[in-house]
């Protein structure tokens, strides 16, 4: 399905994820530099918090939504704001490792750059290197 707006996602038939799914398409694609993108990203957490409290196995979207709204955050200058959702993601993707992990943690490294937390990003970043790519079977 083709996202043309963010009105796609509340579409009638349109499934929770589908719905979260198209609100951080459409965020992460949005040329406007308005607050449009970050509210959008914005309603992705709070519908993947409230999703993933009811179905934990969609808790890597969650994770994904608070990496992309710390990521836009990120592109305003704002990484005061971005450093507790990068946070949050790392904290929720830890059991579940792989990916998810190294995505979450790659971003956070990007909020301690931008803090100039160097250190810290050094030791994220070699913490997401050390993480095994997944089998091939």
């Amino acid at each position: 399905m083709t996202r043309n707006s963010p009105d796609d996602a509340t579409r009638r038939g349109t499934s929770d994820v589908e719905a979260i799914e198209g609100l951080l398409a459409y965020a992460q694609t949005s040329s406007r530099w308005g607050g449009g993108a970050l509210r959008r990203a914005g309603e992705a957490v709070a519908r993947s918090r409230a999703l993933a409290r009811e179905h934990p196995k969609h808790t890597a979207l969650l994770a994904r939504s608070l990496s992309t709204t710390a990521k836009l955050l990120l592109k305003r200058g704002r990484a005061v704001e971005a450093l507790p959702l990068a946070q949050e993601a790392v904290a929720l993707t830890r059991e579940m490792g792989g990916g998810p992990l190294v995505a979450s943690l790659m971003c956070l490294a990007a909020v301690f750059e931008a803090l100039h937390r160097y250190s810290e990003a050094a030791a994220t970043m070699a913490e997401a290197d050390q993480i095994p790519p997944p089998d091939n079977a």
